[in-house]
């Protein structure tokens, strides 16, 4: 995050924390690639045994925001998560999630991202298009 920033949750007690998010590489020249990983455990499983839905929504919004908010912050602008489709290919029952987040478009005011995550053998698991919104931060707030 950008220099002096303090955030108002520390990572180790926000959401992403809960789940398991590890980022691994964040987009510090600028290309527009981020990369995480969920180490799956019973947890995360639904009633059937397999990882929720609900985890590979909020891996992919969690990289693109922070992806986002990376460039925009040190410019006097939010990120927050506008939109967010995520589609289950496979069910993942154990090992890891491999999650790469991939910029699509920069506009002024949303910024496209694609994620992909993989299981442990390397498979698709599933697939999400993320919209950000970039807004101006507000002098008052």
């Amino acid at each position: 995050m950008p220099q002096g920033f303090t955030p108002v949750v520390a990572f180790d007690a926000c959401f992403d924390a809960v789940y398991g998010l590890e980022v691994v590489s964040e987009d510090v020249e600028g290309e527009g690639v981020l990369r995480g990983r969920v180490p799956v455990r019973a947890e995360l499983h639904t009633a059937h045994g397999s990882v929720h839905g609900g985890v590979f929504a909020a891996v992919a919004e969690a990289l693109a925001s922070r992806g986002t908010a990376l460039s925009v912050m040190p410019r006097g602008s939010a990120a927050m998560g506008l939109s967010n489709d995520t589609t289950i290919l496979r069910p993942v029952h154990d090992g890891v999630i491999d999650v790469e987040a991939r910029l699509l478009s920069r506009a002024e005011q949303e910024w496209l991202w694609t994620v992909e995550a993989r299981d442990a053998a390397g498979r698709p698991c599933a697939f999400s298009r993320i919209t950000v919104a970039v807004r101006p931060m507000r002098a008052d707030a």
